[in-house]
């Protein structure tokens, strides 16, 4: 498919309002909290506008009141939870448009996330008779076929293991803001989000070690690649779990990546807009370009704005996803030309050469989250680059403290 760019054209700006649109960090975990001033499951506010510290001290004293704990329900026995035959159970209205793994996560505390795959993936769970994708919908009212499961029993809360404090440990150290219902990680390129073939290592099997006495443990709401650092989104609660899923849902959530290319991408600011495709071999999973109509074909959307530029063989790239599909960065920067450096999958320039002192990895960083909070207000989060990317940073001379043109983008 024909790529279409669109061209931006942005109101130019003061330089007292560039200077009030600068992004920047989210406080630290130990103060994390909600920002004031926002509206309950409201939109969060345009990236270019009034930040929360710039309110007036009136309005910051106004934090939105904390809402009642949830009331826990009587405790049953772990055993008294493990289905030992197949079950039949109706879909609730609390349950309505909960993805099926997180449906099985929810009646079934401790239940692991490779079980669940496993009876999803073998047809084994059945909704209205039908198999399902574990990333598929549930309606209120529809019968789920549950098969006997086996659960790992809710540790009984008490000392941690030397090597579970190494992983809360390591968990501190990623966030970067947290409350009673959110956690913001600052996740380490090279560290997957949930687990594969092979995989022994992940961000949702450390989160493990937080398992509360009800045998909870916080839940993820998106994903990032692998190889991507940056700002991952987890819910401590099920409340803010079905709080921030709806708003990535409806597209409430606002974020933005950076990333260097090659090249410089014309014109400076632009929307790239495609269908993209998941196209299977026996070796690897990639997405490509794909028509409207093609089997498995989702819309995806991409602005971007040129930030800085390293002569004219390098170019820092701020990116803003409208959609969210798989590897949709990383596709649409290789459509237009501009492959992301690093990347082992949509890298494709013949003979290219990597500038000395450049380390040969994935240069794509999730830089910022701003998502309404549960309970009001809003979640701002902004992370640093990682390790190899503020190397090449340094070793190009770019600025990480430069204003980003990518506020302008729509928010469609």
């Amino acid at each position: 498919m024909s790529r279409r760019i669109k061209r931006m054209n942005p109101k130019p700006r003061s330089r007292d309002e560039r200077d009030d649109a600068r992004p920047h960090q989210a406080r630290s975990a130990k103060k994390a909290g909600p920002r004031p001033g926002g509206k309950p499951g409201g939109k969060p506010p345009r990236f270019g506008g009034e930040r929360a510290e710039r309110r007036g001290p009136e309005r910051a004293e106004r934090r939105p009141p904390k809402a009642a704990p949830e009331k826990a329900a009587p405790a049953k026995p772990v055993e008294a939870l493990l289905p030992t035959k197949v079950q039949t159970v109706i879909v609730t209205a609390d349950e309505n448009n909960m993805r099926v793994d997180r449906f099985l996560e929810a009646r079934f505390p401790g239940l692991s996330f490779s079980h669940i795959q496993r009876v999803v993936r073998k047809g084994e769970l059945r909704v209205d008779g039908k198999r399902v994708d574990s990333k598929d919908r549930l309606e209120e009212g529809q019968s789920v076929r549950i098969p006997p499961l086996k659960l790992d029993a809710p540790k009984a809360v008490g000392e941690l293991s030397e090597a579970a404090q190494k992983t809360l440990k390591a968990l501190k150290e990623m966030t970067i803001w947290e409350d009673d219902d959110v956690l913001v990680l600052n996740k380490p390129a090279g560290l997957a989000v949930q687990g594969g073939s092979g995989m022994t290592r992940h961000i949702d099997q450390m989160l493990e070690v937080m398992r509360d006495s009800k045998g909870q443990k916080p839940r993820l709401v998106h994903r990032i690649d692998r190889e991507t650092s940056g700002c991952l989104l987890i819910a401590k609660t099920r409340f803010a779990a079905s709080h921030l899923t709806g708003a990535f849902r409806s597209r409430s959530a606002r974020k933005v990546y950076w990333a260097l290319v090659p090249g410089l991408p014309k014109p400076k600011q632009g929307r790239i807009s495609t269908f993209l495709a998941k196209e299977e071999s026996e070796d690897d999973t990639i997405m490509r370009i794909a028509q409207h109509g093609d089997e498995g074909a989702s819309h995806a959307v991409t602005y971007y704005a040129v930030v800085e530029t390293a002569g004219n063989k390098l170019t820092w790239v701020s990116l803003k996803p409208v959609t969210g599909r798989t590897h949709q960065l990383r596709a649409h920067m290789a459509h237009i030309g501009h492959p992301i450096i690093g990347d082992p999958k949509y890298f494709n320039i013949e003979n290219w050469e990597l500038p000395g002192g450049l380390q040969n990895r994935l240069h794509l960083l999730a830089r910022r989250i701003v998502i309404p909070h549960p309970r009001g207000g809003v979640i701002d989060a902004t992370a640093p680059l990682p390790p190899h990317m503020q190397q090449s940073w340094n070793l190009l001379g770019l600025d990480a403290s430069r204003f980003d043109p990518i506020e302008n983008a729509p928010e469609e």
